[in-house]
């Protein structure tokens, strides 16, 4: 999961060597962190909270065969 995340965030900004993403598992939920450049903060988030839902869709659907919830938190 922390790879895709990752792929999709570097697709978007525009310095992808600022994305970062950080996992931390629990038993029952995976966090997945992204850090991006401030600058780029806008372009992750987009109109109205969009793309990141989008992200988070389709991280969701990758996650659909673990028992696991994944989240996906947009950090500074």
């Amino acid at each position: 999961m922390k790879e895709l995340v990752e792929v999709i965030a570097k697709a978007l900004v525009d310095n992808p060597e600022q994305v970062a993403v950080t996992e931390t598992e629990n038993e029952k939920s995976v966090v997945l962190e992204l850090h991006v450049a401030q600058t780029d903060m806008g372009k992750v988030i987009g109109k109205q909270g969009r793309v990141a839902k989008a992200i988070r869709a389709v991280v969701k659907a990758a996650a659909a065969k673990s028992d696991k919830k994944v989240i996906v938190d947009i950090v500074q």
